[in-house]
């Protein structure tokens, strides 16, 4: 037998692997996760605030990649944390400030993994020049603006004044004796002399603030009591802003100035295809390249401060950056290439012992090939040695002569030679000896007269 008829007989042997290897295929396509989509939701805050301007810039950053943000304004946190867990599709997605995760229900928190800190937004406390307001306590005569129900700025004020243990200030709150003003409004309302304070979070260079820290009429609160506040509330970090900080000309703020700041999350819900954690991340890393006044150069996005889990991806892409694929290959590419490692590898652990198998179960095909024959042979040796010979001998002769001639057509690889040729011998040999007990011609004679 030549190497190609040897090869085509391994080949028919071993055709039962081709369908199970299909078969543990399709069971893990079944189970790996679909490829990353191209489209991703995510819900900001008000159009001029800095949550949505944020977006703006992402947006533009993931399009030169071939991802769309689509995004969703809203009222602020409070809006975009229902967005997330109302198990909606509409958003995978959204910013919220740190701090406001704590209204939420555990089943709620359970659908929500942290990706990173973007940005540390100060809780900035404007009054008009001529009041003298240090504690938070002197605001409780006054015309106040605490941010929109449902935004992270009503949040936080909510936490602070808790923290202060007046019920006033809540009985305030709860009365909407004090507005509930965005921020646009509330520094609108205050350059017009309508408030007398107003509570805003803001990033440090949007351009409300600019606004606020150029009118004479207006000013900054040192707030009293900041590093204490911020001991108790671990979402917020005391931060002093330097004399001169926002505007050098008009020294402003005309001393160093405490104030508190939660920071900026970016949150995603269970419906954020994990595979695309790395482009975001990086993304908001160019985005926020420069930092600002309040936040070093490359400093965000951070794992740290962070309310709720990080994902597993986004553990690994603060520690050890983006993943090696994606550092010499376009995004879309290098997802195929990872997701299909991640395929390969249970693949090779499943497929490599059957491989291995291939071999035994080769070599005893082949060898069944030859030895079922032996099954007629044990049969006539049970006759001889039960003495139910005689009377068949002849029919076992020319059923031993035929299958001598099918023996002559088997073909078996020349390794599995030995045995076929074996065979042969052992049926000739019981030929034989059937042969040699026939009766003779005489004793014939004399059986078929008596």
């Amino acid at each position: 037998m030549n190497v190609f008829k040897q090869a085509a007989v391994f080949v028919r042997a071993n055709l039962w692997i081709i369908p199970l290897a299909a078969g543990v295929i399709w069971i893990l396509f079944r189970f790996l996760d679909p490829a990353p989509p191209r489209t991703v939701g995510m819900t900001t805050g008000s159009e001029n605030g800095g949550y949505h301007q944020f977006g703006l810039k992402l947006k533009e950053r993931l399009a030169r990649d071939g991802l769309t943000l689509e995004l969703y304004p809203s009222r602020g946190s409070v809006d975009n944390l229902q967005r997330l867990t109302d198990g909606s599709d509409d958003v995978q997605l959204g910013l919220v400030q740190s701090g406001t995760t704590a209204m939420l229900e555990r089943q709620q928190l359970r659908r929500l993994r942290g990706l990173a800190a973007l940005y540390r937004e100060p809780l900035w406390l404007f009054q008009r020049s001529d009041l003298e307001i240090q504690r938070l306590t002197d605001l409780h005569d006054h015309r106040v603006s605490v941010g929109t129900e449902g935004s992270g700025t009503w949040s936080v004020v909510r936490s602070l004044f808790g923290q202060v243990g007046n019920g006033r200030a809540l009985e305030l709150l709860e009365a909407g004796t004090w507005q509930a003003l965005g921020s646009a409004a509330s520094a609108r309302a205050l350059l017009d002399g309508e408030l007398d304070a107003a509570f805003l979070v803001l990033p440090v260079g949007n351009s409300l603030l600019a606004g606020l820290i150029s009118d004479p009429n207006v000013q900054l609160v040192n707030l009293a009591q900041s590093e204490a506040l911020a001991s108790r509330l671990s979402f917020l970090e005391h931060i002093i802003v330097p004399e001169g900080l926002l505007d050098l000309a008009g020294n402003v703020p005309p001393q160093d100035t405490s104030l508190l700041s939660p920071v900026a999350m970016l949150v995603a819900n269970n419906e954020f295809h994990p595979a695309l954690t790395s482009l975001i991340l990086e993304a908001s890393r160019e985005v926020l390249r420069e930092g600002n006044l309040l936040d070093a150069p490359n400093t965000f996005p951070a794992p740290a401060p962070m309310e709720l889990e990080l994902t597993g991806e986004a553990e690994y892409y603060h520690r050890e950056g983006v993943p090696l694929l994606q550092r010499h290959l376009p995004f879309w590419i290098a997802s195929i290439a990872d997701r299909y490692v991640v395929l390969l590898i249970p693949f090779i652990v499943i497929m490599l012992p059957l491989l291995r198998s291939m071999g035994p179960i080769y070599t005893w095909r082949m060898r069944a090939r030859v030895f079922r024959w032996y099954e007629h042979l044990r049969r006539v040796d049970r006759l001889i040695i039960n003495g139910q010979i005689e009377g068949s001998i002849d029919t076992e002769i020319a059923g031993l002569r035929a299958l001598e001639s099918d023996l002559s057509r088997v073909e078996v690889p020349l390794s599995y030679a030995h045995e076929l040729y074996s065979l042969h011998l052992h049926v000739r040999y019981m030929i034989n000896r059937l042969e040699a007990m026939k009766p003779e011609p005489a004793e014939q004679d004399t059986a078929d007269q008596g």
